[in-house]
């Protein structure tokens, strides 16, 4: 069980560093030929239309749920399993929050991209 705890937790909280490293799936198939302003507007539309209502729905449905994990200090089911799994429950919310700025990182750096900025 503790293994589950811990691969779950990296997953959770490792997704928005995966996100800013860059080192997530992508679908190249649509951009491998598309020149930058193109890649630009395919990476800041897939930030608002998809990346950022999926992380504002994963954290909104996410609180009653973590709530009721808190309210009764769940644990658990196994027998002798570990205490405390609303703490990693709780991490469901805050990765939802964290992979939500750094969506809106991303989303900021293409538009910087599509105005002639910097990357």
């Amino acid at each position: 069980e503790t293994v589950l705890w811990l691969h779950a937790s990296v997953f959770m909280l490792g997704s928005a560093w995966t996100l800013q490293q860059g080192k997530h799936v992508r679908v190249d198939v649509f951009s491998a030929r598309a020149s930058e302003r193109t890649r630009a507007w395919i990476e800041l539309l897939g930030c608002l239309l998809l990346l950022l209502p999926f992380c504002a729905f994963m954290f909104w449905i996410s609180l009653d749920y973590v709530a009721a994990s808190w309210q009764m200090r769940e644990a658990s089911r196994e027998p002798g399993g570990l205490p405390a799994l609303y703490l990693l429950k709780g991490l469901i919310p805050l990765s939802a929050a964290l992979l939500l700025l750094q969506g809106l990182s991303e989303a900021l750096k293409a538009l910087s991209r599509l105005r002639g900025g910097a990357r």
